[in-house]
């Protein structure tokens, strides 16, 4: 059982030191400057007076723009904060009253002098930029209840008695904005209007380095695809493929733009990083078609969802799979995540507020529920153990010959009705548990910036000690305890495994393996959230104590007389033989007619 558990996490253990490798280290940021202060430097080029100038006096009177001033328009619902501009009108700023950035500052998905849309619109007398034209609307500042909503509609006027208009509705509640354009322009019906957006990422989370590691574009063809992730080099991609919604992705919120009848055609993205860069993550380019036709028809609608990527939120959102903004794993391990441990965790959270016990009562829960596993896993462990003597003999008896042991070892399971991997099943069948964990805690916004102990935020890092150094391999400069913890844990419960299981052969010492293992893995996870690591301590300690448990309630002797029984009925051919005692027979005689073969050919080639 040990040797292939252990072959397993080896394998993992290989391919996330070569993931550390292979992804080259940024340069460590500086400490990150207030929103407010950044802006001073604007990072997204806004368009040009003379640019805008020029544009704008091929739809309208030139004096009748250089009259109309900018002016904000400041929509207030239960979780967001909007700010309109009426140059362009568009969203020049929205941010998410209930929550904050790792240094407790205002949270904001659009920034002002961070973000910039553009929107190229065709008419027959050439392109209109319509964010360098003045809008007019007649909304007025206003806080929105909860279960009300408020229109907002700017208009502008185009040459020739033509205009076109942008209508946003704010809901009291939640984060989706509705957006709508439309115009009685007469241009060409089968052109796109190009929409580009540009956002800088501003440093939400504590962690540069992770953070550029994860953020990234999301945009669903038929399936979802994915911007690559570098947190040092530009990535860009392209689909001509209509795209139904498209998510600029930070590692725990969303501002994305949602097509209802008409996709986005002719979408690329791109994602530029600066290493040095201590404020801004990256900014992410999206440039996407809307069709001509279906503004003129009034059908360009869409719907704007700018807050936090919560599985439970995302999942209401109407739009095909856009509950995939929330990463749950690989394919195999995704229904797992998705249907038993996100509504578990869902359900404690009603009645545990403090997230360290929640997670507590989680492994409890778990590992209750694999009970029946874990006490097959341990009788399976208690008949090897009981075998160790005629195992070892057999061993002693052919010590140079591995193919005679095996074949006596087969032999010795197949007399006494052991199967040798019935110990190892039980504990794979853990194994996606664990490995589903693994992939859903560092996507968990509920663990955001939720204490425990002497953790300030459980998902990410506890900072237990500050190194004036950085370890490389993605450990940091810091030790986190919580990862300690659970490394004393995984080698004291190595311990208590290698007394209750006997000695396999084999080049390796899978005993010392089991040491050497865990103490590699507390490099691995050094920097991954402190909810994760600590589920892994508290798992590993209510599996020592639960096989503890389970030791008092299980009878060596009768074991060793059921054994015994076994040996009897099969020598006297009473007991009906299993499916793997057939295979174990089928592959002794294969073994043993190989063998007399091998000996013919030696005897052969000898009288030559």
């Amino acid at each position: 059982m040990d040797k292939n558990f252990i072959i397993g996490l080896v394998l993992i253990m290989l391919m996330l030191i070569g993931y550390q490798i292979l992804v080259p280290k940024p340069v460590e940021p500086a400490p990150v400057e207030q929103v407010k202060q950044v802006t001073t430097k604007p990072s997204v080029q806004s368009p040009t007076v003379s640019d805008s100038t020029n544009l704008s006096a091929q739809s309208t009177d030139s004096n009748a723009v250089a009259q109309v001033a900018p002016k904000d328009l400041v929509i207030e619902t239960n979780d967001t904060r909007v700010v309109f501009s009426n140059k362009g009108g568009v969203m020049k700023e929205v941010m998410l009253k209930k929550y904050k950035t790792y240094d407790q500052k205002p949270l904001y998905l659009i920034a002002e002098n961070h973000n910039s849309f553009r929107i190229n619109f065709p008419t027959t007398t050439g392109d209109v930029r319509l964010t360098d034209l003045f809008f007019t609307t007649e909304a007025q500042d206003q806080k929105v209840g909860e279960k009300d909503s408020v229109i907002v509609t700017y208009r502008a006027p185009l040459k020739g008695n033509q205009f076109v208009e942008q209508t946003y509705v704010v809901h009291g509640s939640g984060y989706v904005i509705d957006y709508g354009i439309k115009s009685n322009a007469t241009g060409s019906s089968d052109k796109l209007v190009q929409l580009d957006w540009n956002n800088d990422l501003l440093q939400l989370e504590n962690d540069m380095h992770k953070n550029r590691e994860v953020v990234t574009i999301n945009y669903y063809t038929d399936d979802l695809q994915s911007l690559a992730t570098s947190p040092t080099a530009t990535e860009e991609d392209k689909t001509a493929e209509p795209v139904k919604w498209f998510t600029i992705k930070h590692k725990y919120f969303l501002a994305g733009l949602i097509a209802d009848k008409h996709p986005f055609g002719n979408v690329a993205v791109r994602a530029d990083v600066n290493p040095a860069d201590s404020t801004i993550v990256k900014t992410m380019h999206v440039s996407a078609g809307i069709p001509m036709s279906a503004i003129q028809k009034g059908e360009a609608n869409y719907q704007f969802f700018l807050g936090p990527n919560d599985y439970h939120l995302v999942d209401k959102v109407k739009a095909e799979n856009f509950d995939q903004n929330v990463y749950l794993g690989y394919a195999f391990l995704k229904p797992i995540n998705k249907f038993f441990l996100v509504p578990l965790f869902n359900f404690l959270e009603k009645f545990v507020s403090n997230y360290g016990l929640l997670i507590i009562l989680l492994v409890i829960f778990v590992k209750t529920i694999l009970t029946p596993l874990t006490y097959k896993s341990y009788i399976s462990m208690a008949k090897m153990r009981l075998l160790a003597p005629e195992l070892e003999q057999i061993r002693s008896q052919n010590p140079d010959d591995m193919a005679k042991q095996q074949q006596d070892q087969m032999k010795l399971y197949q007399e006494v009705g052991v199967s040798p991997l019935s110990g190892c099943i039980p504990v794979l069948a853990t194994m996606p548990i664990l490995f589903s964990l693994f992939f859903l805690f560092p996507n968990l916004i509920e663990l955001r910036q939720q204490p425990f102990l002497w953790a300030s935020d459980l998902s990410t890092y506890d900072s237990f000690i500050k190194l004036p150094f950085t370890i490389p391999f993605g450990v940091g400069n810091h030790i986190s305890l919580f990862t300690v913890l659970m490394t004393a844990s995984s080698i004291g419960y190595a311990y208590y495994n290698n007394q209750i299981t006997p000695t396999q052969p084999g080049p390796v010492n899978m005993k010392v393996l089991g040491y050497i293992m865990p103490l590699m893995f507390m490099f691995v996870l050094n920097s991954f959230p402190a909810g994760l690591t600590f589920y892994y301590f508290v798992s590993n300690v209510v599996t020592i104590a639960q096989q503890l448990l389970i030791k008092r309630f299980v009878n060596e002797d009768k074991i060793r007389n059921i054994l015994e029984e076994n040996r009897k009925k099969n020598a006297n051919g009473e007991k009906k033989q299993t499916k793997f005692q057939k295979y174990l027979e089928k592959s002794l005689q294969a073994a043993e007619e190989a063998k007399k073969k091998q000996a013919e050919l030696e005897k052969r080639s000898k009288k030559k």
